[in-house]
């Protein structure tokens, strides 16, 4: 128990219309994976129904026919993460196969705009789906009866949600999900009761009142930079990719500090997922067997309804597999799911 309320502390406390969109070609390569040579990357500017900026990249196929429109999809995750890690490779592959992709920095991060930085809402972060899919349907080569989402991770959980309400969003690939609002309130494997909570929330409101005194926020502990090695596996895993030069970035805060702690408050007290069950649109969950993450994913999926909706667990894989693991990621079965509910 002890190590599941230090864990969720270090690394959980831790229409729109599209803007004058800014494109150019990316000068230099500062992604953590290797750039293809089958796509053009652009950088793009749009704004939420919040008003904030926020950043993208956009992956256009490279033999792209501009007399047509093609489906397009938009990507963003791990929560903490920035669109040049697992966002941008899942968006650069499935670009290679003949898909305009979006992949995006979320509001308060990376080099998207709100402050204070770091900040995680329940609410903005599902409405920057949306917001990506403003962009996504009025792209001169987009497709706007033919868009799709990848969440990652914490993402995953947001994209679902906007899958939820967002009713342009014709398909949903959901990769090892972690659903943040009960994580956040209930610990992991749904630890933590009613009186762990209560001091939580006490905890993060006296946090408030210095916030507000000093004028700082005070940011939660992330990762550590040096392993004990008593640490979770999990946690070494997460620290494999974040913390070495696999997946490190310096834009992303699970590579270098941490979330604003009182960002919590707000994914305590407002679930995501409530309506999942009215999702209409054809949704693809994938998890790793051995993920720790794993029920997130396999809860989520008892609640959908329809025959356009399906559960795959990769044999052998952790959770951090599907960020960046060629031979983990079905990233052919993704494909074929969105040939086969998007063209």
């Amino acid at each position: 128990m002890k190590k599941l309320l230090l864990f969720l502390t270090i690394l959980i406390i831790s229409i729109t219309e599209v803007c004058a969109v800014e494109a150019k070609n990316n000068e230099s390569w500062d992604k953590t994976f290797k750039k293809s040579d089958k796509v053009i990357t652009q950088k793009v500017y749009f704004k939420n129904r919040y008003g904030f900026k926020l950043a993208g990249d956009l992956y256009i196929p490279e033999n792209l026919d501009k007399s047509k429109k093609y489906p397009a999809i938009a990507v963003s995750g791990p929560f903490g993460a920035v669109k040049e890690q697992a966002s941008g490779l899942y968006a650069q592959r499935v670009a290679e196969k003949g898909f305009i992709t979006l992949a995006f920095d979320a509001s308060y991060t990376g080099e998207s705009s709100g402050e204070p930085r770091n900040t995680s809402s329940p609410d903005i972060n599902t409405e920057d789906f949306s917001a990506a899919v403003d962009f996504l349907s009025n792209y001169k080569y987009a497709d706007p009866e033919k868009i799709g989402i990848i969440g990652i991770c914490g993402f995953g959980g947001f994209g679902l949600n906007a899958a939820a309400v967002d009713t342009r969003i014709k398909a949903s690939v959901i990769s090892t999900m972690y659903d943040m609002s009960r994580v956040t309130a209930n610990g992991y494997f749904d630890s933590l009761d009613e009186k762990a909570r209560y001091k939580i929330k006490e905890i993060l409101n006296k946090q408030r009142t210095e916030d507000f005194k000093t004028g700082k926020y005070k940011t939660a502990a992330g990762l550590p930079d040096k392993l004990s090695g008593d640490e979770e596996q999990f946690i070494k895993d997460y620290y494999g990719y974040y913390k070495t030069p696999r997946g490190y970035h310096k834009r992303s805060l699970n590579s270098t500090s941490g979330w604003n702690m009182t960002s919590s408050l707000s994914l305590i007290n407002m679930p995501i997922l409530s309506y999942i069950n009215e999702i209409q649109s054809a949704v693809l969950i994938i998890h790793g067997e051995k993920a720790h993450s794993r029920y997130f994913s396999e809860d989520a999926f008892k609640k959908l309804k329809g025959k356009n909706k399906e559960l795959l667990i990769i044999k052998g894989a952790n959770h951090v597999d599907l960020y960046d693991n060629m031979e983990k990621i079905p990233f052919n079965k993704i494909e074929d799911f969105f040939n086969t509910y998007l063209k």
